[in-house]
């Protein structure tokens, strides 16, 4: 029996929850990754998400952040190294990149920033409301109540 490393899936998505296509896009894209910049993926909330990378070095103006669709694509430009400048050692990289992250349903960017060479990409789940839990009345006429507490949303 072979036993598969499920790490990769969690990588590349940020509230994910059908597992088929989480299969699909970590097999995929398995052979293409690059660890740079590394990055963390964090949960702050019920429905909100962090996507922390190392980007030091680069400034907001060579950074791009672009979400379409279900896919987040963080770009770095590099730029050319220093023509009049021999390095004895040169261990910070300064390259480009390309990160992708899939994105759940309902998943949006809501905030970027750059602070001490760490860019920091806030993520939130906002489902719309007929996508929320609702209380059906019984009755003639009766008219279907959202439901907002932690409940309702442990029930769906």
């Amino acid at each position: 029996m072979r036993s598969f490393d499920l790490s990769p899936l969690f990588r590349h998505s940020v509230g994910f929850d059908r597992l088929d296509e989480l299969f699909e896009t970590a097999f995929r894209n398995a052979s293409q990754e690059s660890s740079y910049p590394p990055y963390n993926i964090a949960k702050t909330g019920d429905d909100s998400y962090r996507i922390t990378l190392a980007v030091a070095g680069f400034g907001e103006d060579e950074l791009e952040i672009i979400s379409k669709e279900n896919l987040l694509t963080v770009r770095g430009k590099g730029t050319d190294v220093e023509k009049d400048v021999s390095y004895l050692h040169r261990g910070i990289a300064k390259r480009a990149f390309e990160h992708r992250f899939q994105l759940a349903d309902y998943v949006r960017v809501h905030g970027a920033n750059l602070n001490n060479g760490l860019l920091d990409i806030e993520l939130v789940r906002e489902l719309p409301e007929r996508m929320k839990p609702q209380q059906i009345a019984i009755g003639s006429g009766a008219k279907a109540k959202v439901i907002e507490d932690k409940k309702a949303k442990a029930a769906a």
